[in-house]
């Protein structure tokens, strides 16, 4: 076929996209974080490997951090416009009437993009995308890597081909009449063979001193950020060890004024989308307990701390953190919100940690063990063998070696 230029345009945002022939198309739905997003990219990349050119498309969220991570990886992005799940009953039709309408954009775009299958990654901005291509006959995966499935997730199940999960634990929340597959969480492939020396020349970190890294994911985390900054004195004391920290945007600066004040050696960073080096360069995590973040953890084979999220009803971060903890792969500390009482709590935990070389040896030992380091690949197969099912092409160019 001749070379043609099409111009894509939804909800607002126009993409262009030029190819020779027309290759074939996934589409993903879920976004607003770097946990809906990172494994959906990794899937991404497990599928390119197996049919050479492929075009990908998300159906995500209107946040920068969807524009940042998709466009950043080269795909298309859908900035759906979406209803907020609230309690409160006098805005029920106003979120009824802004899901009707995401279910029309999305299968308006689905006529059009005519996928071989959708991959949904938990989240709101899953539901109507997921729906519409179950009634539109489009095989449908749904990745739920947290312990426990959020409200979108369990709504979802029964219109789901298949959902892979990342612990053994979910399987029982799920309907027995569900196709549930324990394949891991999807991680990058930078994440399979960290280098420990080229992730501390990538920070500018001391290769002479042990590090310990802090992170609230690709949002940031208040409450665990002000533990740390109330124990910057004990920091400042430790001479074998340097701190990286990334912060989230919103706190960089709060942050960065309270390590100026006090001779800590390390960086602080708002953000970044190098997180294997990062962890490559690591002897101790402090971090949230999000389900993509100790995919990663476990990858690489770190131990750490895990503060999860609060505020979450379901206490999903917490079931999370417990998967690692019951095999001896992590510390879990109840975030108490008050900087006054996470601060000595966080500190009796690193220095235990930080003075104890054989403690986070094992820990890291027992994390390595838990990775699942061909999920994103597994999960990728049983896309294509679902849309072959279903009649599509899905003739592979190149296989993914198998890990």
């Amino acid at each position: 076929m001749e070379q043609w230029h099409r111009v894509w345009e939804e909800t607002g945002l126009v993409c262009e996209t030029v190819t020779s022939g027309r290759s074939a198309t996934v589409v993903f739905a879920g976004g607003g974080s770097g946990g809906h997003l990172y494994p959906a990219l990794a899937i991404a990349e497990a599928i390119r490997s197996r049919l050479g050119r492929v075009r990908f498309v998300f159906f995500g969220t209107q946040r920068s951090v969807d524009r940042k991570i998709v466009e950043g990886a080269s795909c298309e992005l859908v900035a759906q416009a979406l209803p907020r799940l609230a309690v409160a009953p006098w805005s029920w039709p106003i979120a009824v009437r802004d899901y009707r309408r995401a279910q029309r954009s999305c299968r308006s775009s689905l006529a059009r993009l005519e996928p071989l299958a959708m991959i949904g990654s938990g989240g709101i901005a899953s539901l109507a995308a997921m729906r519409e291509a179950r009634r539109a006959g489009v095989p449908t995966v749904m990745l739920n890597p947290d312990a426990v499935p959020g409200r979108a997730n369990r709504h979802l199940a029964g219109v789901t081909d298949l959902i892979c999960v990342q612990w053994e634990e979910t399987v029982a929340h799920f309907p027995d009449r569900a196709r549930v597959e324990v394949t891991g969480c999807p991680v990058r492939p930078e994440f399979r063979w960290p280098d420990r020396g080229e992730g501390l020349a990538e920070f500018g970190l001391d290769p002479d001193r042990k590090t310990l890294l802090i992170t609230g994911a690709s949002q940031g985390a208040r409450s665990v950020n002000r533990a740390v900054a109330a124990n910057l004195e004990f920091l400042a004391s430790r001479q074998d060890w340097q701190v990286l920290h990334l912060t989230g945007d919103l706190d960089f600066e709060e942050v960065r004024s309270a390590y100026e004040a006090r001779p800590v050696a390390g960086r602080v960073i708002a953000y970044t989308e190098r997180m294997a080096g990062a962890l490559a360069a690591a002897d101790l995590v402090v971090s949230r307990a999000g389900a993509s973040t100790l995919a990663e953890i476990v990858a690489v084979g770190r131990a750490s701390i895990l503060m999860p999220y609060p505020h979450h009803r379901d206490q999903h971060q917490l079931a999370n953190a417990r998967c690692l903890s019951r095999l001896g792969a992590a510390e879990v500390m109840v975030d108490a919100v008050s900087a006054a009482r996470n601060g000595p709590a966080l500190r009796v935990a690193m220095a235990s940690l930080m003075d104890d070389d054989d403690a986070r040896d094992q820990m890291a030992a027992a994390a390595k063990a838990m990775g699942r380091l061909g999920a994103a690949g597994c999960i990728a197969d049983r896309v294509l063998e679902l849309a072959s099912a279903r009649g599509m092409n899905c003739a592979t160019e190149s296989m993914e070696p198998a890990i």
